[in-house]
């Protein structure tokens, strides 16, 4: 809430002695040019004249605007001595309160108010440094007047941190939310998708809203050890915070219970609290999980719809569905692996295998790129250099028999860190289930600086995942 103070004349003093400072710095250009010199010669006094602003806030000298900041709900007042020109020229609102007034009393939120020196600062020098706990309250000050520049500044360090693991995704995501920064919104719902298993064991997942949550549970690309970990931190979160019953059984609807093991599914049923409050709700979604697990996929394929995403594994983290691969100076030289993951979700193939093939390469050239040492003519063509080519990963199974009928692959590959014994992921990429490798793969990624945001200690963790797709055999009939 803004409240305006007593009327005072303001003073035009600051406004000739600011224009006089930037007139300064204008005129050195100026001198500059002057002369014969094709080019001219760059006199840059910028940090000069910043330094001159921030003397010019510190000391409050020729002020013509007072701003009495007032936490709510408490007694404290913090005065700034400003100066109208450069309030306004961020901020149309400041403008607006200023046109006719010498002196505003400001009520902001505690948090609000223990950074508007950080905000004032800003508007005089165009830069300031941010602490994670700081990033809401100086984007809420920057929207609330209209400063957009610094909106987008903090918009942009919220995301970045979040990349990092270091900024508190559930609370950026609420508040995101109610900004409507649809931006920041989903940054904060991809961090927590490809880190969930992270969130859910951390002091956060009891602040998820069930709003969130809501947006959460259908996602296929949720990255978890395995989807009896999403039930046990659903039933914690459920236990925690005590939502209406219909609020929970949507939320227990949107477990994948095929993904589960029957011998799991059995213990779920005879010892979970969430099942014994809820179980009628989700009694025709285990009745299936059993069925599916009981046939086989062709089988089961023709009687029931395996299209649907309760057939989808997520990105299970568990060694039947993939493996880790950290690979050292990776821009050094090709590199190859191996790896089995289970052939399908169902019971009845928990015990074939397949096995996969993978080779990275840091360098690898398209056609297009590739030496040419002559052209027609006879003339020597110059050859392609090492940096023009893109890392590559290739991901192809060991063989073509007939185990994998009725069924497709897609491959994902997490490009991350490890911190605290559990995978933060950075980087996710999807392959099309036709194609053995991802087009876009790190593509972006420059392997040669060791300082690089796809490395940690100058080795690049990968996490290979391979997930099975169904096929429906349903015969529409004619």
């Amino acid at each position: 809430m803004l409240r305006l103070g007593s009327a005072k004349p303001g003073s035009w003093a600051s406004f000739w002695a600011i224009l006089t400072l930037v007139g300064l710095a204008t005129r050195a250009a100026q001198r500059a040019d002057v002369g014969s010199e094709s080019t001219g010669t760059p006199i840059n006094h910028s940090q000069t004249l910043l330094q001159r602003l921030q003397e010019l806030l510190r000391q409050g000298n020729a002020s013509d605007v007072v701003l009495r900041v007032q936490a709510a709900g408490t007694d404290e007042v913090r005065v700034f001595h400003t100066h109208r020109l450069l309030l306004g020229l961020h901020s149309e609102l400041f403008r607006e309160l200023l046109s006719n007034q010498s002196e505003l009393v400001l009520q902001e939120p505690r948090d609000c108010a223990a950074v508007f020196d950080k905000f004032i600062r800003y508007l005089y020098c165009g830069e300031l440094t941010v602490l994670l706990a700081q990033a809401i309250p100086l984007h809420r000050l920057a929207t609330k007047y209209g400063v957009a520049s610094l909106q987008r500044g903090v918009a942009d360090y919220m995301r970045a941190h979040l990349a990092g693991g270091a900024g508190p995704a559930v609370g950026w995501y609420h508040y995101a939310v109610s900004t409507g920064d649809e931006a920041l919104r989903q940054s904060c719902l991809q961090f927590l998708a490809w880190n969930l298993s992270a969130v859910a064991a951390s002091a956060e997942w009891g602040a998820v809203s069930p709003e969130l949550l809501a947006q959460l549970l259908p996602r296929s690309d949720l990255v978890l050890q395995d989807e009896l970990e999403l039930f046990h931190a659903l039933e914690a979160w459920l236990g925690r915070t005590r939502p209406s019953p219909a609020v929970a059984e949507r939320a227990l609807r949107a477990i994948r219970y095929p993904m589960i093991p029957p011998a799991q599914l059995f213990q779920l049923q005879a010892r979970s609290a969430a099942l014994a409050r809820h179980g009628e709700a989700v009694a025709d979604l285990l009745l299936q999980a059993y069925q599916f697990h009981a046939a086989s996929p062709l089988h089961f394929a023709k009687f029931f719809d395996v299209n649907g995403s309760a057939f989808l594994p997520r990105n299970y983290l568990a060694p039947a569905w993939g493996a880790p691969w950290v690979i050292n100076n990776p821009a050094r030289d090709d590199r190859s692996t191996s790896f089995q993951t289970q052939l399908g979700p169902s019971g009845h193939d928990a015990g074939r295998r397949v096995t996969w093939n993978v080779l990275f390469s840091p360098r690898w050239l398209p056609v297009s790129l590739r030496p040419v040492y002559a052209d027609t003519a006879g003339t020597a063509l110059p050859a392609a250099r090492p940096e023009d080519g893109r890392p590559r990963l290739v991901v192809t199974p060991a063989s073509s028999g007939g185990d994998a009928a009725g069924v497709s692959f897609q491959k994902t590959v997490l490009v991350g860190a490890r911190q605290h014994g559990r995978l933060l992921v950075r980087h996710a990429y999807s392959f099309h289930q036709s194609s053995e490798e991802a087009g876009d793969f790190l593509a972006q990624a420059d392997l040669q600086r060791r300082n690089s945001e796809y490395l940690v200690e100058n080795a690049l963790h990968l996490h290979l995942i391979v997930k099975p797709v169904y096929h429906t055999l349903i015969r529409t009939p004619k």
